[in-house]
């Protein structure tokens, strides 16, 4: 569902798999591995879905953080 009534994305299994293998081969090539920690700042969408999963494919740890914080509490979320 997005932020306005009405209005909705659907993705099959498929496309979400296809979506999150890219996404979880492009953390691998910028360097990200096993056991590294990963900061999702995006809003609620299919690719912020796919982004923990490719997270949790190759074994990093994630977060997620949404827009709507202040500079301080992003800092302090990031930081935990």
């Amino acid at each position: 569902e997005k932020d306005e009534p009405g209005k909705q994305v659907q993705v099959t299994y498929r496309e979400l798999l296809e979506l999150t293998c890219r996404l979880a081969n492009t953390l691998k090539r910028q360097g990200v591995k096993r056991g590294d920690r990963v900061i999702i700042y995006m809003p609620p969408c299919p690719l912020a879905v796919a982004s923990m999963l490719a997270c949790a494919r190759i074994g990093a740890v994630h977060a997620v953080v949404f827009a709507g914080f202040s500079a301080e509490s992003l800092a302090d979320r990031i930081q935990d």
